[in-house]
């Protein structure tokens, strides 16, 4: 009787059998018609979703040095922006500190044009940093992460100085 039940050859599989289940019931039904399990969950993430790459080429304007700025001058591209979490490459606008920034200009190239009195208002992009972030000066260039948005902001003479502004989370 052993030899019968060991057998010769390769081990077959061993599957357990299933507790007999009532007659009707799923269990008894024949395999091939049994529904396929679902997939295990997966745990949900509270990372956001990766950022939109842009560029100071996505937000340009028709815009001249000195023409006025009114915001029926910011294309469908542009508006659909707002509010959009993204990352752009440019230059920390120099200034007197050199880590610790919560506030910064983003501009275009390092050009001593871009630095100066009549820059286009679509080459800068006013930085803030979220509360608890910082970023640190560099003659290099930066990616810089963040929720875009429109926002005019005017010098003491009431002229544009800015018009775009992020919230910024994180300088690479």
């Amino acid at each position: 009787m052993a030899c019968c039940l060991i057998g010769c050859g390769a081990p077959a599989e061993v599957r357990p059998v299933p507790a007999a289940a009532p007659a009707g019931t799923p269990a008894s039904r024949p395999a091939a018609e049994t529904p396929p399990a679902p997939p295990p969950a997966t745990p949900a993430t509270d990372r956001p979703a990766a950022p939109r790459d842009i560029s100071f080429d996505d937000i340009k304007l028709d815009l001249k040095k000195g023409d006025p700025f009114s915001r029926d001058l910011l294309p469908a591209r542009v508006t659909a922006l707002e509010t959009t979490r993204i990352r752009i490459r440019g230059y920390i606008l120099p200034s007197f500190q050199q880590t610790g920034l919560t506030q910064f200009g983003l501009v275009r190239d390092n050009m001593e044009c871009c630095f100066g009195p009549g820059a286009l208002l679509h080459d800068c992009v006013v930085v803030r940093m979220k509360p608890g972030k910082t970023a640190s000066f560099s003659i290099r260039p930066v990616a810089v992460t963040g929720t875009f948005r429109v926002e005019e902001l005017r010098g003491p003479d009431g002229r544009h100085l800015a018009i775009y502004a992020l919230d910024g989370e994180a300088v690479e």
